[in-house]
């Protein structure tokens, strides 16, 4: 028996994930919730045919850059992104990491090992990833990978 509908479920996974408040940006209509048929565990959500997410099997949830581009329009959900100069831009868009040295701003929920979406200059999501560092240290240090990028725009 499930005590919550798949919407509200997933909207209580994104707003503990990425901020409350993030799942106002949800979009209203045309999102289809996939379930692993062994253990009836939410596996991806899909809207109008395209990934929006994936859940973990730790229920973490792996945005595609189609679902952080919907997303976007969240200001808690923006929170969790890395700006990057317009030199590293074109490298992200091509899947690669995003350095230390060119983070141009990050937001405060930006955590160790968290989902952020990486954006260029002009506030255009351009790739999603996991975060190697801390928000705060990103900014401070001049080497190293702050970002690994999983899916970008080509």
């Amino acid at each position: 028996m499930k005590l919550l509908d798949e919407r509200t479920r997933f909207t209580l996974m994104l707003d503990y994930e990425f901020g409350k408040g993030t799942s106002g940006a949800l979009p209203r209509t045309g999102l289809e919730y996939l379930y692993s048929r062994k253990s009836d565990r939410l596996r991806q959500v899909m809207h109008e045919g395209k990934i929006f997410a994936v859940v973990r099997p730790n229920g973490a949830i792996a945005l595609s850059l189609y679902g952080a581009r919907l997303l976007a329009s969240s200001r808690a959900f923006m929170q969790n992104s890395v700006t990057v100069s317009d030199d590293a831009a074109q490298f992200v868009r091509q899947g690669k990491s995003v350095f230390c040295k060119f983070i141009v701003k990050t937001g405060r929920h930006v955590l160790s090992g968290g989902e952020v979406v990486v954006l260029d200059e002009g506030g255009r999501p351009i790739g999603v990833g996991r975060a190697k560092l801390p928000g705060a240290y990103m900014r401070e240090f001049k080497a190293g990978v702050a970002v690994k990028v999983r899916s970008a725009h080509e």
